[in-house]
């Protein structure tokens, strides 16, 4: 197998076992940061994110230098305890003594993160620390740093990360409802019996432990960009929390496998975490231009399709009028496009009314066509049922009707027109005396 990746020159980088061992440990650790993170963005606090991320440099600088070692138990402890107490300091200072939430979270983890900076310059030089480790991690480590299981060499990391991803599913399993319905309302988690403030220990204490088990990996600063960017990116594509937890877990890992590619000698030769950030940040900005929802390329694409759809019907509709006036009397196409605003949109939605077959020109002059001549018909009855039914039912006067039901025409669709025609005696003339289209006959 590995011979065939070694084929496919793009394929280079991930052919090694040390290569794959790097991903595994950047996906499962991105995994579960993820997991906790949409948390946070549902929640509105990434910043307490980037909080805890920063404030536990002196908890574990002091643990290192209490303990005299690098491992993992009382590095763990140390962060794990300073996470908990920015979680408290920053909730008290919001709750007694009135600081904003951003502000009290500004206050608290720039104040723990300088206690840490100053800790580190302070024994730097009569402790072996690696300041590197606080700022990028050591995922090159994974590679070679391994334990054997069940005859495979697995990276020594896993011993870390695989717990944590395990009891962030398992949390959030077993606490679904209870997390779902405080990330969104916690006065109705409140209110049905759930501890909403329990739940947002709870979660502050997940986000600890995972920000502590991603530290040896992508480090201090870095781990941020795991927490928000894939959950963010997920909270794009989709409106509902469960399908968010799975998106945002496969750009997590998507932001493994590409950070890594982008990380080797055949492209950049950067530290792999770092790329891993830059193309979950790559993936987060696509998601961004294309989301089909709330994508920017997409919202412009929507609005010009409406802004099209309205000018082709507001043609209809003028064409149809004029007929009503006078059966004899047409349009030249320019004075049709003058008459909607001008402008290459106007001549736009004239072309696409001619090329759909729902209008044509003879002699120079516009005539609708007999699906036009419907289309055009269903629009004014629409307009003329809501203008009568803002005179008959809300006792608006006939001379004030006509704007807003020019903006509503374009959104009266079949059932709205049904439930008007219920609500009305008269369907047959509006409230100026002409005649609404029956489209039956």
């Amino acid at each position: 197998m590995f011979i065939i990746i070694a084929q496919l020159d793009w394929l280079e980088p991930f052919a090694s076992p040390v290569a794959q061992r790097i991903i595994l440990v950047g996906a499962l650790t991105n995994i579960a940061c993820a997991l906790v993170g949409c948390y946070l963005v549902l929640r509105r606090m990434s910043l307490m994110g980037d909080a805890i991320a920063h404030a536990v440099l002196p908890g574990l600088v002091l643990a290192f230098i209490f303990s005299g070692s690098l491992n993992i138990a009382p590095l763990f402890l140390g962060a794990a305890a300073v996470g908990l107490l920015t979680t408290f300091l920053t909730q008290t200072l919001h709750q007694y003594g009135r600081v904003p939430t951003d502000a009290s979270m500004g206050v608290v983890f720039t104040s723990l993160f300088a206690l840490g900076v100053v800790l580190l310059k302070t024994y730097v030089s009569k402790i072996h620390f690696d300041v590197d480790c606080v700022f990028e991690g050591l995922l090159y480590q994974a590679g070679f740093d391994t334990f054997e299981f069940a005859g495979y060499e697995l990276p020594r990391q896993l011993r870390t990360v695989v717990p944590v991803v395990i009891i962030n599913l398992a949390v959030i399993f077993v606490l679904w409802k209870e997390l779902k319905v405080s990330a969104f309302d916690p006065a109705l988690a409140t209110s049905m019996g759930i501890s909403a403030t329990l739940m947002h220990y709870l979660l502050m204490m997940l986000v600890a432990v995972t920000t502590v088990a991603s530290f040896e990996v992508v480090g201090s600063i870095l781990v941020i960009a795991m927490l928000i960017v894939p959950p963010a990116t997920a909270q794009l594509l989709t409106n509902r929390l469960a399908p968010m937890i799975a998106v945002a877990c496969v750009f997590a890992i998507l932001s493994a496998i590409l950070g890594y590619w982008l990380a080797s000698e055949q492209v950049w030769n950067v530290d792999p975490s770092g790329a891993m950030v830059v193309a979950a940040g790559g993936m987060y900005a696509l998601a961004v231009l294309f989301a089909p929802q709330y994508g920017i390329l997409s919202t412009l694409i929507r609005n010009l399709q409406t802004a099209l759809r309205i000018l082709r019907e507001d043609l209809l509709l003028m064409l149809y009028r004029l007929e009503e006036i006078d059966a004899t009397k047409r349009m030249r196409p320019e004075e049709a496009v003058a008459a909607v605003g001008g402008g290459s949109l106007a001549r736009w939605a004239l072309a696409m009314l001619r090329h759909r077959g729902r209008i044509e020109i003879r002699d120079g002059r516009l005539h609708m066509t007999d699906d036009g001549r419907w289309r055009a018909a269903r629009l004014v009855r629409g307009h003329r049922l809501w203008e009568t039914y803002l005179v008959k039912n809300l006792g608006l006067q006939p001379d004030h009707v006509h704007a807003p039901a020019d903006r509503v025409e374009h959104f009266i669709h079949q059932p709205l027109r049904e439930e008007l025609q219920k609500e009305l005696e008269d369907t047959h003339r509006d409230p100026h005396g002409r005649d609404i289209p029956d489209l039956n006959s």
